[in-house]
This record gives structure tokens, C-alpha cells and sequence, in this order.
């Protein structure tokens, strides 16, 4: 637990990127598995990830993005695309996906997938897509700590017009909708005023409340 501390202190939102320097292919693996291992609620893994690394898309992309040089500097722009709604479909795939890989199913676990059928039915296509864009979240935050543990920079961006990049990658066609998109590189600390400076965050008092 201690490692995975000093790797929290040592990153940052890394504001400049060495263009010239790659993530390896093993790294970059091993993060994009951590975040398919990231859990979800009720194991739906209601979000995709894209990966991108073609420059002139990353240019059209930064151009929607407020000129950010991050997505154009980074070695990998990650981009994670939440469901545009929770079909039936779309569950029931999943739930015949579990029930393949664990050998069968039982009253319980059918009993649950009507349930959520029902929940998801019944909260409509907007508050579906809320839900997921929150699970995005969660394969956001250990994509952070994966980059961390791998010593890769990272930077969310929530700075974007998602209607344009959706449009850009074709994600409406597919029913995705960006979210959060994350470059992974390494830092170019000569230009980044960040990198040096203290990492700020509340002390635990004023942050953590234990309620015995």
C-alpha cells in the first residue's frame, strides 16, 4: 500500500507531454486491462474505451478540445464512451455472458436480471446514460492508478465538446457517447508549470469524517 501512495504523490495532471516519447505497447496493455477489470455496477460494464493514436485525428480532436497540446503531445489519447442507454439488450448480453463463462444460471440470478430490466426500463434513456457515464468514472480513476503504478502521465479532460467528438469517431452509430477522454504519456518538465510544484490537497481532518 505504500508504493501505491508514492505513486499517488508522484503524479499530477501533466499539462506538457514528451511528443517523441511512447508508451510501450506492454505498459499500455496493462492499463486498458485494469480498466476492464474495473468494477461496475452489477458487472454491466455499461462503457467502452477507445484508444487513439492516429495524429491527424488527435489534431481534430484537439481542435474541439480548447487547443489543449496534451492530446496531440500524449503517446495515447484514451477516450471512454458510456452507453447511450441500457437496453435490454444490451443486459441480457451480458447476463447470457456471465452465465457462459460461470457454467449456468439459477432463480436468484434470474430473478435479479428481471429486476434490473425493470429498473432500467422503467428510469428511460437520459438517466440510463447518467448512470453509465458515472460507471465511465470509475474505469477513469483506475486507469489513473494503473498509469500511476506504471509510471505513465495522465491527464483527464473533461474540456471538450462531446457532441463534435462523438460525431468525429462515429460514437452515435455505435449508440456510445463520450464522457472523459485521458492522454497517457510522459512529462516534459521543461514548459510544464505544474511538475514542480507542491501536490495540494485537504488535510484528512477537514477531509475524512469516521463515524463510530
Amino acid at each position: 500500500m505504500t508504493a501505491l501512495i508514492d505513486k499517488l504523490k508522484w503524479r499530477y495532471a501533466t499539462k506538457k507531454y514528451t511528443p517523441s516519447k511512447t508508451v510501450a505497447a506492454d505498459k499500455l496493455e496493462r492499463i486498458l486491462e485494469a480498466i476492464r477489470l474495473a468494477p461496475t455496477s452489477s458487472g454491466l460494464q455499461p462503457f467502452e474505451v477507445l484508444v487513439v493514436s492516429n495524429p491527424d485525428l488527435r489534431e481534430k480532436i484537439r481542435a474541439i478540445a480548447f487547443n489543449q497540446q496534451q492530446i496531440t503531445d500524449c503517446s495515447h489519447l484514451l477516450v471512454f464512451a458510456a452507453w447511450d442507454d441500457t437496453t435490454p439488450e444490451r443486459i441480457n448480453a451480458m447476463f447470457e455472458l456471465t452465465n457462459k463463462e460461470r457454467g449456468g444460471s439459477n432463480e436468484a440470478w434470474d430473478n435479479y436480471r428481471n429486476m434490473l430490466l425493470g429498473i432500467c426500463a422503467a428510469r428511460g434513456t437520459e438517466v440510463n446514460f447518467q448512470q453509465a457515464a458515472k460507471q465511465a468514472y470509475i474505469g477513469l480513476g483506475v486507469a489513473l492508478l494503473a498509469a500511476a503504478f506504471e509510471e505513465v502521465d495522465s491527464t483527464p479532460m473533461e474540456g471538450f465538446d462531446p457532441a463534435a467528438l462523438d460525431a468525429l469517431l462515429g460514437l452515435r452509430e455505435r449508440h456510445l457517447r463520450s464522457v472523459v477522454i485521458l492522454p497517457l504519456g510522459y512529462r516534459q518538465a521543461d514548459g510544464d508549470w505544474l511538475v514542480n510544484l507542491k501536490k495540494v490537497r485537504r488535510p484528512r481532518e477537514s477531509f475524512i469524517t469516521e463515524i463510530k
